[in-house]
């Protein structure tokens, strides 16, 4: 089974929902990237997930922000925008904490969900999820996916090891 069938049967995309974001942010030329855990989806063994997490050039978030607005549901938070369409079960997160801006400039397409996007790159994906299992306003369940996306990482590419604290590495199951 392609892997955009696969993904259309696990998370209900009834609706073309990711079809038609990426096609909105293509038509628009909005410069993004692929984070989070579909990020290390490209680069590791891939594990199922309904979020799908972006970044998007800092200087296009407000352009962004009114293009969502306009065709998808969307829910502003602190760090986040939330985007999502009826007929879907993907969760698509549009990250707006500055740390990630300057992904996008690094990022190179690559598989995900079945589609061609562009994707963060490798030390970067790492990057965000060591913030992320670092932050302690996350909930622990969500600490301890982001530990288990950096130890798939360090699997799949054990050259970053040296670029994960030692705090973090300690938690890691060996």
């Amino acid at each position: 089974m392609q892997a955009l069938a696969f993904l259309k049967t696990i998370i209900v995309d009834q609706s073309n929902f990711l079809e038609k974001l990426v096609a909105l942010l293509n038509e628009h030329k909005v410069r993004y990237c692929v984070i989070g855990g579909q990020a290390v989806n490209a680069f590791a063994e891939p594990l199922v997930s309904l979020d799908l997490d972006l970044i998007v050039g800092v200087d296009q978030i407000e352009k962004v922000e009114l293009l969502m607005k306009g065709v998808f549901k969307l829910e502003r938070f602190p760090h986040s925008l939330n985007v999502s369409m009826a007929g879907s079960d993907l969760r698509v997160l549009i990250q707006t904490d500055p740390r990630y801006f300057d992904f996008v400039g690094r990022a190179t397409r690559r598989e995900v969900l079945g589609l061609s996007l562009p994707v963060a790159a490798v030390e970067d994906v790492l990057q965000g999820k060591v913030w992320a299992a670092q932050d302690a306003e996350r909930r622990a369940s969500k600490r301890q996916k982001d530990l288990a996306d950096i130890a798939r990482l360090l699997e799949a590419h054990p050259q970053l090891r040296a670029q994960v604290p030692e705090g973090i590495l300690k938690q890691l199951v060996s």
